[in-house]
């Protein structure tokens, strides 16, 4: 088979080569420099460098043709779905189009897909009214509406607050306006073959992602299997059309118990959930999802550990890269039984993703990561929340040298 990968998502977390056979088929990888660079140079591929992150699509178009050959264009990153559905195109091979693609892409046009499914979900406007307010007057998100890790999202405390954000930025039509819901956020990841979703897991937040957007530590445990989630990610993946590979879904959970949409993305979750969810099922994300998407047998099941998984992350794109910083970490967190395994991160040059700019989850490039299991969900969770409250990490002042100004 000849396969095009559209190579987006750092390999580490992939590992294409446990995935395909790259002796039994023809692969080439097109990314940019510091993507390519990280294919193990003993692996039997072709490697293309792409000219930068911008017009993915462009330039794989301007460097292939239908007879080339190609059998199968693999995107796996959230940034390169609508891209490889025009490489298909150009190379004339069978996938979804761009229309049912931006069901998961366009949270616009998510949340109308599931209006006519009935799916709950927050109240929403593509463009608040010419003339009088928004159809709720409390807090509201302000958010891209192709955004990813929540970046560039606002949350405002009236509708009032969040119209005049939105009307402020220099492209009010790549954001959205939505209700803000009260409710824990829970996430749910697995697969999807032939429209059918498999291997799901459920993990609730302490905190949530766009707390760590603005600075704030996040974690996630994973829960028991409730048939209510499996439901709800059932109706939702039928609703937005998703055929096959990984997916991410974050929705809330109310007080009342009510179960409500946020948003959806079909591709592997951040952070540790590969890891965290291979150690719970015997599954790896993306190494199935390649399986599904290229029609190859999926692979063995390794064994599940019998524990419940999490982990915490402590961003860094809030700290000055110029200047070193500490991490504290308790004594009853580090001798805690929960405690799988604890990454600090040391170098401050790599605390972002100096490629995009964006905020990053990789444990790889923050300055503390947390890995955590538990036989029991409940002592799990109490961990995690005591990690995010009780590890610091900070920036002492500069001590000013001596013959110095005055402090």
């Amino acid at each position: 088979m000849k396969i095009l990968v559209m190579h987006q998502v750092p390999y580490r977390k992939i590992g294409y080569h446990l995935a395909i056979d790259h002796e039994a088929h023809d692969i080439a990888y097109f990314g940019t420099a510091a993507s390519i660079a990280e294919i193990p140079q003993q692996l039997r591929c072709r490697r293309v460098v792409l000219d930068g992150p911008d017009g993915l699509a462009e330039q794989i178009i301007a460097r292939t043709s239908r007879e080339d050959g190609w059998e199968q264009v693999l995107a796996l990153s959230e940034f390169g779905i609508l891209e490889a559905a025009a490489v298909r195109e150009h190379l004339g091979l069978p996938g979804p189009g761009r229309a049912d693609l931006e069901l998961i892409r366009d949270k616009v046009a998510m949340k109308q897909a599931l209006v006519e499914a009935g799916v709950r979900h927050p109240r929403f406007a593509a463009t608040p009214p010419a003339s009088g307010p928004l159809p709720w007057s409390g807090r509201t998100v302000v958010k891209p509406r192709l955004g990813a890790s929540s970046d560039g999202v606002t949350v405002h405390a009236t509708a009032e607050d969040a119209v005049a954000h939105y009307r402020a930025l220099p492209d009010p039509q790549a954001y959205q306006l939505e209700e803000y819901i009260d409710g824990e956020l829970l996430h749910a990841d697995g697969l999807v073959a032939v429209g059918q979703v498999m291997d799901l897991v459920v993990s609730r937040y302490v905190g949530k992602p766009v707390d760590f957007a603005a600075g704030a530590p996040i974690a996630t445990g994973q829960l028991p299997a409730d048939p209510r989630h499996v439901a709800f990610t059932e109706h939702v993946v039928q609703a937005l059309r998703i055929e096959a590979g990984c997916i991410h879904l974050e929705f809330f959970e109310t007080a009342a118990g009510e179960l409500v949409f946020l948003e959806v993305a079909n591709r592997l979750g951040g952070g540790g959930i590969v890891t965290a969810h291979l150690r719970r099922t015997g599954v790896h994300l993306a190494h199935h999802e390649i399986a599904i998407r290229l029609g190859l047998p999926r692979p063995d099941r390794l064994a599940p550990s019998g524990h419940y998984h999490g982990f915490a992350i402590f961003p860094g794109h809030r700290l000055d890269p110029s200047r070193p910083w500490r991490t504290d970490v308790p004594q009853r967190l580090s001798d805690h039984p929960a405690l799988d395994r604890l990454h600090l991160l040391e170098d401050p040059a790599i605390t972002s993703d100096g490629e995009s700019g964006r905020t990053t989850y990789q444990e790889w490039q923050v300055p503390a990561f947390v890995e955590a299991s538990h036989p029991d969900p409940v002592e799990l969770a109490r961990f995690l929340d005591d990690c995010t409250r009780s590890i610091r990490v900070t920036q002492p002042e500069p001590v000013p040298s001596p013959g110095g100004p005055p402090s």
